[in-house]
């Protein structure tokens, strides 16, 4: 029930924003850097990093300076840290064999952001497409993305991470079954505390182009994804996916993109009340950054405005390229 203000002049809503102090003690929704998961692209080499165009000011970087870039996060109070491997289109297969490799890219780089930062939480994504010939996030067999056959490869996937020690599992493949099947196997493990962030609600969206650019995907990719990731047009199937996810052992759910489908986020922590989280995409940040960049937005404004309205929506947390530079401007400003 919304409450009834007494008349004007009795009642004058500028009272409460006529001063900062005043603004700050009624705010309904503040942002911290502890909202903050930082996506980082990772490559091979040493002590090197390579400028994404399509995204101004994020690179990808090889393990020694991702391991920097935890310490860094640590010390902007970022609580969590997210890879994505950068793999060449010769080094993919139709076996994705590398994706469960105990020492590829990603299960190094845990291993050594572990040994830097320690206390910093290391997500992984859990997906084929960074290896997969064909650029998608499942076994492909005469046009078919194979759900079954996949989830099989995704389980051995979530198992090599969580032996480098991956703190968080994040499952953005969208097949049927595959949270109730990587949790079974993490148990069976002895990896019962670590954590599932599932991409429960995973729109086919035009939002990716950038990310495909920053991992290598772009000229992979044969068809689209529709066939396994969510219809635009919906909103319900959203409720039952993350329902699902949870009730198989989904510790958290993420809604991605993000600034699209906010009304998807409130749905989710209003409905189900369960930490919910969104992932401000590559292409949700290349327009701000880009315009910025250009001059016709003040950036750091809108920054911190964009991640502002997922809490607004109900997140819990937003994975977000902006976070390190986002956590800079509110240490600044407190």
């Amino acid at each position: 029930m919304v409450s009834v203000p007494a008349p004007f002049p009795a009642a004058r809503f500028r009272r409460l924003r006529a001063t900062d102090a005043r603004r700050r003690l009624v705010r309904e929704n503040t942002l911290t850097a502890d909202d903050f998961i930082w996506p980082v692209f990772i490559r091979d080499g040493e002590n090197d990093e390579t400028p994404i165009p399509s995204m101004p000011g994020v690179s990808r970087l090889t393990i020694d300076r991702v391991a920097k870039a935890a310490e860094e996060a640590a010390t902007l109070g970022i609580p969590a840290i997210c890879l994505f491997p950068y793999t060449a289109q010769k080094d993919r297969t139709e076996d994705c064999a590398m994706a469960w490799d105990p020492d590829n890219l990603t299960n190094r780089a845990i291993r050594a952001i572990k040994a830097a930062v320690p206390e910093i939480a290391v997500m992984t994504d859990v997906a084929l497409d960074p290896y997969n010939i064909n650029g998608h996030d499942g076994f492909v067999v005469d046009g078919e993305i194979l759900n079954d056959e996949t989830v099989e490869a995704l389980v051995k996937m979530t198992l090599a991470q969580a032996e480098a020690g991956a703190d968080i599992i994040g499952p953005s493949d969208m097949m049927d079954g595959r949270i109730g099947a990587m949790r079974a196997a993490l148990e069976a493990a002895g990896h019962q505390n670590v954590t599932i962030l599932s991409y429960a609600a995973k729109y086919a969206s035009g939002f990716y182009g950038p990310f495909r650019d920053a991992v290598g995907a772009s000229g992979a990719l044969t068809g689209d994804k529709k066939t396994y990731q969510m219809d635009p047009g919906n909103t319900d199937e959203a409720l039952r996916l993350v329902a699902r996810d949870l009730a198989e052992g989904a510790d958290m759910v993420m809604v991605k993109p993000g600034m699209p489908y906010l009304d998807i986020c409130r749905r989710v922590k209003t409905e189900l009340q369960v930490p919910t989280f969104a992932y401000q995409v590559s292409g949700e940040y290349a327009m701000l950054a880009g315009a910025a960049q250009n001059g016709w937005l003040d950036g750091p404004k809108v920054m911190l405005e964009s991640l502002l309205c997922f809490k607004r929506a109900g997140c819990d947390g937003i994975l977000t390229y902006f976070a390190p530079e986002a956590a800079r401007a509110l240490k600044a400003g407190s």
